[in-house]
């Protein structure tokens, strides 16, 4: 614990002292008398002492055992000091301490080799677990510590300029006169040395990015974004100095979001849209040149004009290109798993293998795997299953509704992102492309719960009925010819001794018969009234109009003479049922009743000029079986209001 603590605070000395020392040797440099100015002092160092110590010390803090966040708080710190160093030695030799000078000018030169070594070679060729991509890299690190090191001895004893640009030259005590003529060419050498090293240590990082697995690829992308970009900018030379100082200052940060691991701030959503917009660029600026000059020679006089046909070229090209970069794009960054198109692939195939329920649970494991998230749902409206979770989604998931034709069908819940997350850019695609398929298997899902719950209706609604007949045959008829039979022998009996009780049990005999005849007449009914096999719907409802106050008028418009079966039934029981609750509780002094037939549908409105419907209405068991007869026919029957008062009953019923 206390070799940790130390290491912390070393760290945190290095993260306070490089900043404060390169914000001073800017203020020196600045304050220095005229003559000894420099045109440029803010130097990638510059920003390597400002960022590299504090990030490196955060690090450290973190992952004290880190070689990589101690090399950046070393080689920051050895950055700061160079510059220090440099800007001491200016205003030495500008004071006249000309040998002093020559000593700070040691001091930076060894500065700026720690900085060197430690932040362009071993912080990317280390980067980011802290090891080469295998033990034959460390040669880079041994052909940039020799290249440095070569360099850095070759200013320590270098001969004094022969043409110096300030007032007084710098005395440098161990220089070598006989190296003079060598000078240019072993600077030649070693730079050619530490160039490569630099670019070689970039190599590794794309070394360790191709065969690595998404979440590595996302981890090594930060730094070699970072580096790519400094190490470009660095080597076109001075007329970008500028922009290599302020992209110094953002590779530690890059350092940091990939060492850290967790919560990757999409990386890979910058450098898609970077790989996109600069395809799209490059190959859209080619085929605009490419048709734009033609056309420019052949209508050189309508200049105006000639350029019409390249725009038009590279508009075609545009949409068709930009999808093909993505793809690849998306194929580079996050492999097979987290390719959209290829997710969608696998979904089909596994919808086309599965039941709906099935296929609804491998919908959500393809969106878990497809967005790294820790937990994906699907909530699907009045379905069974009703609720399928891969994961944990948590108690704050992201809710997306799943429409299918324009019907909110469930929902879409998706949990925190993983350890393994992608970019934001990266999740809205794969929502977007794997979404629809989650709607229609929660759409497939409603349909097959549908299903179900009607055959339960049907098969209960059967078995309902046929235990009603059971009942009315056993109890009621079957009893009443048992003791028919028993009259008619009883009367058989008698016939030879009493006459008269024989022709009393016969009349009571037909008594009972005709209420045989009766029951009978009820059961037949009760399947299926037999007005309407006698007089047809609009017979029968203008048969069921007339059976008592209010006056009711009947208007039949459309042929109601091939109606099927089940609808002719349903249509005399609605009206049947909104009759009866006029008469009992509308208190109307006159009603109407209208049957519209249309090509895919009957309309049956029943009106009255009644009370109308309470302020609070309950729907009665009367209410309700009419919207359970048209729904059993997949139509709708619903009760409102009357335009001048009173109330209106309307069901659509499908033909």
């Amino acid at each position: 614990m206390v070799r940790i603590t130390t290491t912390r605070a070393v760290a945190v000395v290095t993260a306070v002292a490089s900043p404060v020392m390169v914000v001073t040797s800017l203020l020196v440099y600045a304050a220095l008398p005229p003559g000894w100015h420099i045109d440029v002092f803010a130097t990638p160092d510059t920003a390597a002492g400002l960022m590299f110590p504090p990030v490196g010390a955060f690090l450290v803090y973190h992952r004290p055992r880190l070689n990589v966040a101690w090399l950046m708080c070393g080689g920051g710190f050895g950055a700061a000091a160079g510059q220090i160093s440099g800007a001491l030695m200016f205003r030495a030799a500008a004071d006249g301490a000309l040998g002093a000078a020559g000593y700070l000018r040691y001091v930076s030169i060894l500065g700026w080799l720690v900085s060197g070594l430690s932040l362009a070679v071993l912080v990317p060729l280390l980067s980011p677990d802290g090891r080469p991509p295998s033990r034959r890299w460390w040669a880079v690190a041994v052909l940039g510590a020799l290249s440095t090191s070569a360099e850095a001895l070759r200013l320590i004893v270098r001969p004094a300029l022969d043409h110096n640009p300030w007032p007084a030259a710098v005395p440098n005590p161990l220089a070598i006169e006989a190296l003079r003529p060598y000078t240019h060419l072993i600077s030649t050498i070693t730079w050619a040395g530490i160039y490569a090293a630099v670019v070689l240590s970039l190599v590794s990082l794309v070394a360790r990015f191709l065969p690595s697995d998404p979440l590595t690829r996302r981890q090594i992308a930060w730094p070699l974004l970072a580096f790519t970009g400094y190490v470009t900018f660095l080597l076109i030379g001075e007329r970008f100095w500028l922009i290599a100082v302020i992209w110094a200052g953002l590779v530690p940060i890059a350092m940091a979001f990939s060492v850290m691991r967790y919560r990757l701030y999409g990386i890979d959503t910058i450098i898609s849209r970077a790989f996109v917009g600069g395809g799209l660029l490059a190959v859209i600026s080619g085929v605009y040149f490419g048709a734009g000059a033609p056309a420019g020679l052949v209508a050189s006089r309508e200049n105006q004009v000639a350029g019409l046909p390249a725009a038009l070229v590279a508009g075609a090209f545009f949409q068709p290109l930009r999808r093909l970069l993505q793809r690849l794009v998306d194929r580079a960054l996050y492999g097979h798993v987290g390719d959209p198109r290829l997710l969608a692939e696998r979904l089909t195939q596994e919808v086309r293998r599965a039941d709906p329920a099935k296929a609804l649970s491998s919908v959500v494991t393809v969106l878990q795997d497809g967005l790294a998230i820790e937990g994906a749902a699907v909530e699907v409206v009045d379905g069974r299953p009703g609720y399928v979770e891969s994961g944990h989604v948590g108690s704050e998931p992201r809710q997306i509704p799943l429409v299918w034709h324009g019907e909110t069908v469930g929902r879409l819940l998706l949990g925190r992102p993983g350890p393994r997350r992608f970019a934001a850019a990266h999740d809205e695609r794969v929502i977007s492309t794997l979404a629809p398929y989650a709607a229609d298997v929660a759409h497939a899902v409603r349909m097959a719960a549908d299903l179900q719950r009607s055959r339960h209706q049907i098969l209960t609604a059967r078995e309902e009925e046929r235990r009603r007949l059971r009942r009315d045959l056993h109890d009621g008829l079957g009893q009443t010819l048992s003791s028919m039979a028993m009259t008619i022998n009883l009367a058989r009996s008698s016939l030879k001794k009493s006459p008269d009780s024989a022709d009393t049990l016969l009349r009571d005999l037909r008594t009972g018969m005709d209420a045989v005849s009766g029951d009978i007449r009820q059961l037949v009914y009760g399947l299926r009234p037999p007005a309407l096999d006698d007089l047809g719907l609009a017979g029968a409802v203008r048969t069921l109009a007339v059976e008592g106050p209010p006056p009711v008028t009947v208007e039949v418009s459309g042929d109601l003479t091939t109606l099927p079966a089940a609808v002719e039934v349903a249509a005399y029981r609605i009206v049947q049922e909104a009759l009866t609750n006029v008469r009992r509780h509308a208190r109307a002094t006159s009603a109407s009743i209208a049957l519209d037939r249309a090509p895919d549908a009957l309309r049956v409105r029943v009106s009255d000029d009644g009370a109308g419907l309470p302020e609070r209405p309950r729907a009665g068991v009367g209410l309700h079986s009419m919207r359970e007869r048209a729904a059993e026919l997949g139509g709708t029957c619903v009760t409102v209001p009357g335009a001048t008062g009173g109330t209106t009953v309307e069901a659509i019923l499908p033909l």
